[in-house]
């Protein structure tokens, strides 16, 4: 079988690379564009369905294959993919949009890294810090805020929640998403805000009785709505030193059950105190590459509770794009000229948005960020992730629709204004 061929010279590289992209959500978009303004190369994207707003782009070629969220499929395509870019002297460079093909790469980061050079994770980190008891024990171990948490055993098939202590709302997750993501039930939803007992009874029951067998998070609610989340994009290199920290403070989430979480609207603000809890954590657990937080400000008593990390580019990472970082090129010289980036700052006074204004006018309480977010519609700094001028006509349309249809998606499910 064909190997992977070495590079060492740039100019060498943006002639040969050739990214592989696993999933289709708006981080694989950017991740498209950030290659293509690096390298002036089309990008191969593989995916399980047919999402038209990227699928039509000019700037990739999109495949559809049943199952790729599979290690079954995903492991012998990606083998017979990299053999054959090899052969062609290709140099194939592999990068995930979503937790599971993050978890699968890194599983078989060693063997696919005959073909494959690849800025994922490695699995002994990825799998620590993305199980959420651990995440939680490292915020305690270096000084990072976050909620008062319990760990609920979905494999204790018969067990009941012990809620000992909590007060309600609280909310509830799982702590392993990359696993969650195979789990089926009804009332399926990313997270959920359980007001009752019975509630949380009827959830862990649920989790219980699928496929899932990791923990259910149980968490204090801290209060406010959306316009109190932060989110913290980040790059650190070998020696898990940052290169760059991208703080940014949320407008409006999505509200789809499955979509719970993705931001809406977000706009920059700098913030030292997340930023540095950001970097002791990531120097702690030895990482090495991009990742990103979310935290909450709790107006009890001014801290940022961390909620999570992604151990993998979120997807909300064009606006990393949006303030002056190729991320995308910051991982090619790391992984395959073994160029250790210079840190760099973020520039730039934007927002980005994946809604029309009339659903941030509607949906959005009169807090200072809405000010901001509405400022950026007047004055052209608002940037939606999939409008890329240069596209082709049909992205484009794609694209439109897309944006447009979440007039009616937050009308069914934010019908009143969220809260401040």
């Amino acid at each position: 079988m064909a190997q992977r061929p070495k590079v060492t010279d740039r100019d060498e590289l943006a002639k040969k690379i050739q990214p592989v992209i696993l999933g289709a959500d708006y981080s694989c978009y950017a991740y498209v564009r950030a290659f293509w303004e690096a390298y002036h190369v089309r990008s191969i994207i593989y995916a399980g369905s047919d999402i038209k707003s990227i699928s039509r782009t000019k700037f990739a070629n999109y495949h559809v294959e049943e199952g790729v969220d599979s290690e079954e499929v995903l492991i012998p395509l990606l083998k017979r993919v990299g053999d054959q870019l090899c052969v062609e002297g290709r140099v194939p460079f592999l990068v995930t949009c979503g937790d599971f093909y993050a978890r699968i790469v890194s599983k078989h980061k060693p063997e696919l890294e005959r073909w494959y050079y690849t800025p994922v994770v490695d699995f002994d980190v990825l799998d620590f810090v993305t199980q959420k008891q651990n995440f939680y024990e490292v915020c305690e171990q270096v000084g990072m805020a976050y909620p008062k948490t319990r760990f609920l055993d979905c494999s204790l098939k018969g067990a009941v929640p012990n809620d000992e202590g909590f007060t309600y709302p609280l909310v509830a997750k799982p702590s392993n998403s990359a696993h969650y993501h195979y789990a089926e039930f009804e009332g399926k939803k990313k997270v959920f805000v359980i007001q009752t007992p019975e509630e949380l009874r009827r959830v862990y029951t649920a989790l219980q009785e699928s496929c899932y067998d990791d923990s259910l998070i149980v968490q204090e609610f801290v209060p406010g709505g959306d316009s109190h989340m932060y989110a913290l994009y980040c790059y650190v290199d070998k020696d898990s030193n940052p290169v760059f920290t991208v703080c940014c403070h949320v407008g409006l989430e999505d509200h789809h059950p499955s979509a719970i979480g993705n931001a809406a609207a977000i706009v920059p603000e700098p913030n030292e105190e997340m930023t540095s809890s950001a970097a002791r954590f990531l120097k702690k657990v030895g990482y090495h590459g991009m990742c990103c937080f979310d935290a909450k400000y709790d107006a009890r008593d001014g801290s940022y509770r961390f909620l999570e990390v992604n151990a993998r580019p979120g997807r909300s990472s064009w606006l990393v794009l949006l303030s002056g970082i190729n991320y995308a090129q910051i991982q090619v010289e790391d992984a395959i000229l073994g160029v250790n980036p210079e840190p760099v700052e973020p520039k730039g006074d934007w927002a980005y948005v994946g809604v029309p204004k009339a659903v941030i006018e509607r949906c959005m309480p009169n807090v200072p960020v809405k000010e901001r977010v509405l400022a950026a519609y007047d004055n052209h700094t608002a940037s939606f992730a999939l409008d890329w001028p240069e596209d082709s006509f049909s992205q484009r349309f794609w694209a439109r629709v897309n944006f447009e249809h979440q007039v009616s998606k937050f009308k069914r499910y934010l019908p009143e204004p969220d809260q401040p």
